[in-house]
């Protein structure tokens, strides 16, 4: 299935997009697909400013102040808008715990006035960026991640067969993204000692502009309520630790509050409606809002599959991860 979009006569919003991923999808989609108009959503006129000095301006981009919270702000932000990339979030997981109220309000709360304003103002497509978080939660983050997920397939229903089309990406962890525990190896590093949770954890493990291009990928490919999953690679935190800070002494801390020794992308009960493709999965909606999309060259997976980091066939090697950190 491919549906390629004319990126050219497109106008495209993405909340969120002062942060990590919003300045490579920025970068990318200007660079190589020439929107007629993008807009950058987010609430810090800081970072708006800095990423305007770091070369990201341009004359088909417009940066808007607002907040998702603001549902009067994105319906003045969406007029005209055709495709919106949902990527605002609160995502520490210690900053969400310790603040639940502001978590639920931005990330689900968020999440509604998102679809609100976009059937609302006409929008075509809108894309939510998720987290393997958001899969079995144990965390308050990952439990509004998975709100916000069934806000956005169920969203399908309330925008009819008139579209807007709602749909989301689920991913790992993305290297070099705000929260990653890269900048603290290199940091503790330099003295030769760094700290590790846990020598059995791993996770799942993608670049910025992997996640970036898959995202751009599946708004072409979208037919509304699925969750697409890509296939990517597992890393041990032991081989990040060497990548990273090879030959340091290690001390275990013990596993934080909230945090997973391994991650999942997709569950077991959700492998019933999940078909597999060559290198991504495509999680069904359970409920049909309009004609079954066509994804005929999918196929589906053996009872009691699960997608898990530490069941995965693919893994990165300290030498792979090394140049993915950009230390090799």
């Amino acid at each position: 299935m491919n549906n390629q979009i004319d990126w050219e006569s497109q106008t495209v919003l993405i909340t969120g997009g002062t942060g990590s991923f919003g300045k490579k999808f920025t970068e990318i989609v200007l660079r190589d697909y020439h929107p007629n108009k993008l807009i950058i959503f987010s609430r810090d006129e800081l970072k708006q400013h800095e990423m305007r000095m770091s070369s990201l301006d341009h004359p088909s981009l417009r940066y808007f102040i607002g907040d998702v919270r603001d549902r009067e702000r994105l319906y003045r932000a969406m007029n005209g808008v055709d495709i919106v990339v949902h990527a605002a979030a609160l995502k520490q997981i210690p900053s969400c715990e310790y603040n639940p109220f502001e978590a639920i309000k931005t990330n689900i709360w968020g999440a509604k006035n998102v679809i609100d304003a976009a059937i609302d103002q006409g929008v075509k497509k809108v894309m939510a960026v998720s987290t393997d978080k958001a899969v079995n939660p144990i965390n308050l983050y990952g439990a509004t991640k998975l709100c916000a997920e069934k806000l956005l397939v169920q969203g399908n229903s309330y925008s009819g067969e008139g579209g807007p089309w709602f749909s989301c990406v689920r991913y790992g962890n993305v290297v070099g993204s705000r929260g990653s525990v890269i900048p603290v190896f290199k940091k503790q590093g330099e003295t030769g000692k760094i700290t590790v949770t846990d020598e059995r954890m791993t996770r799942f493990w993608l670049t910025l502009e992997q996640g970036v291009r898959f995202v751009i990928r599946c708004i072409e490919q979208m037919q509304g309520g699925e969750v697409f999953v890509p296939k990517i690679p597992s890393m041990r935190i032991m081989d990040l630790a060497e990548a990273v800070a090879p030959g340091c002494e290690i001390e275990f801390i013990g596993i934080r509050p909230g945090e997973k020794l391994h991650e999942v992308l997709i569950s077991c009960d959700e492998s019933r409606y999940t078909l597999e493709l060559e290198d991504m999965f495509v999680i069904q909606p359970v409920h049909s809002w309009r004609k079954p999309a066509n994804w005929s060259q999918g196929k589906p997976l053996p009872d009691g599959f699960k997608y898990a980091s530490d069941k995965n066939a693919w893994w990165l090697t300290i030498e792979e991860l090394r140049q993915m950190v950009g230390e090799g």
